[in-house]
């Protein structure tokens, strides 16, 4: 038997929540722990908000789930919030980003079916993205770790090199759909697209005919100062997925879509069983109620200024080890010159600060968007005295 019934495709580590408190976790002995990595990304109002707290307790005695059978005011109370806020003219909820991305593939794949073009079925994807686990989105990137041993990948997807406007473009032919990007890529390593490369991609679906589909499952949501990230860029999108911070701890994700995108999106060509339902929907209120509270926003990009000057201002001195500061907002990331994933363990197991790795040796820093100067401070503290203590492996 193995150690633990759970399937190992985890490499857990000796930290064990129990209980949360507002932006800290408490784990089965009493530790306790800055929680900047926030689920990765996800408990955007901490842990324990009184108000998603109460939303999901009185929904749960009321109304926990309902088929799509039948009509969901619960449903469309919400979508109709988030047409309201964003882009969007129609919205599909989903319980995960990965969920929320293949309804993404499949709006856009389905666009072009309607308008009598079933050839046009190739996404344009870019390196080191991740959109998800399942077979479709697996198949949306080009990076080995994600794809072996899962062979034979769907087809329908091209790649090019992040942030490379001529490269994407160059891979335009008959059979491409659109591009589908992140507007900052988190797995990835905190890698921001640059604004001629976001205009450009929209330039070009404008030209071709092509539809630009966003994942904003992690840089959304209010994580980078915008409701979505791609606001930074004054672009604006025919298809988005969204989750993580929807639901900030409840399995929710959506994808938001133009009348016109959504085209072929017809009664039978999708569905989920649960997703929308009655409970999920009463926790993604209770979201948007604080999210989209006057000034929310604006808190948190002052609280991400901040954290990067604070962030800037230490890294001078531990230049032996720290890099740069990279992103927007509250989603920021620290390069390191060398491995971020034995720094992350550094700063876990003896400094109580939990953070997240990601590529290009980056340490991602992803706190709850209700945060005040007093967690930057201690995060701050935190991280110095590990840098000031650590010694990188002999091969680093």
């Amino acid at each position: 038997m193995p150690i633990t019934p759970l399937m190992p495709v985890y490499p857990r580590c000796g930290v064990r929540p129990v209980r949360g408190e507002g932006c800290y976790l408490i784990g089965e002995q009493g530790e306790r722990y800055l929680d900047f990595a926030s689920g990765i990304a996800v408990n955007a109002l901490g842990h324990g908000h009184p108000k998603l707290v109460k939303a999901i307790a009185d929904q749960a005695a009321t109304l926990m789930h309902v088929s799509n059978l039948y009509g969901s005011p619960q449903g469309e109370a919400l979508a109709q919030r988030l047409v309201d806020a964003t882009f969007a003219d129609t919205v599909f909820f989903t319980n995960s980003g990965a969920e929320a991305v293949e309804c993404a593939i499949k709006t856009a794949r389905r666009y072009h079916y309607a308008n009598g073009n079933p050839q046009r079925h190739t996404l344009i994807t870019f390196d080191t993205a991740f959109h998800g686990r399942t077979l479709g989105t697996i198949s949306a990137t080009n990076q080995p770790k994600m794809r072996d041993g899962f062979e034979p990948l769907l087809p329908g997807f091209g790649y090019a090199q992040f942030n490379d406007l001529e490269g994407a473009l160059a891979l335009i032919d008959d059979n491409t759909a659109g591009f589908l990007v992140e507007p900052i890529q988190g797995e990835g390593g905190i890698r921001v697209a640059s604004d001629d490369f976001m205009k450009g991609l929209r330039k070009a679906c404008d030209e071709h005919g092509l539809l630009l589909v966003l994942d904003e499952v992690q840089a959304g949501y209010g994580r980078t100062g915008k409701f979505l990230a791609h606001e930074h860029y004054g672009v604006t999108p025919d298809i988005a997925a969204v989750a993580k911070g929807i639901g900030a701890g409840f399995p929710l994700g959506a994808c938001l879509a133009t009348e016109e995108a959504a085209k072929g999106m017809v009664i039978g060509t999708h569905g989920s069983t649960y997703g929308g339902n009655p409970l999920a929907m009463a926790a993604g209120e209770a979201v948007l109620d604080v999210i989209l509270e006057p000034g929310f926003l604006d808190h948190v990009t002052s609280m991400g200024e901040r954290l990067r000057s604070g962030l800037e201002q230490m890294i001078p001195n531990h230049d032996q080890l720290f890099d740069s500061v990279r992103g927007k907002g509250l989603m920021l990331g620290i390069k390191l010159k060398s491995d971020s994933r034995r720094f992350v363990a550094h700063c876990r197991d003896n400094h109580g600060l939990l953070t997240v790795a990601a590529g290009e040796n980056v340490v991602r820093i992803l706190p709850p968007l209700v945060i005040d100067e007093s967690h930057i401070a201690e995060c701050i503290e935190k991280l110095s005295e590990a840098a000031r203590v650590y010694v990188p492996a002999s091969d680093d």
